[in-house]
């Protein structure tokens, strides 16, 4: 059962790491994620590593408990806008694991 937790949150944080560095690279034209999106990650990679759901853990956006300050879950949710849908030319099975989970 903790394998399984682990395995749900740790995909989550490769999904999150993506794409925000497939934001940081459309917007900011680095080679390199910047500080500004470097402390986005660090900040979402906390809350999943946090999360009480575990292996229950619904998408951050339909779930009942918004862990995230309201700054930090509009960044995101932008990050998200922008990103989601490149990630199919990115990360396509990362990207269709997703769409099938929701």
């Amino acid at each position: 059962m903790i394998r399984i937790d682990k395995d749900r949150i740790e995909m989550e944080k490769r999904v999150v790491n993506k794409m925000i560095e497939i934001y940081c690279k459309g917007h900011h034209n680095k080679a390199s994620v910047c500080s500004e999106c470097d402390a986005l990650a660090s900040y979402a990679l906390t809350r999943l590593e946090r999360c009480k759901f575990g292996s229950e853990k619904p998408f951050c956006s339909k779930c009942s408990v918004h862990c995230y300050s309201p700054e930090m879950r509009d960044r995101i949710r932008e990050v998200m806008r922008y990103s989601g849908p490149r990630m199919l030319f990115y990360e396509p099975v990362a990207a269709l694991r997703h769409l099938v989970g929701k």
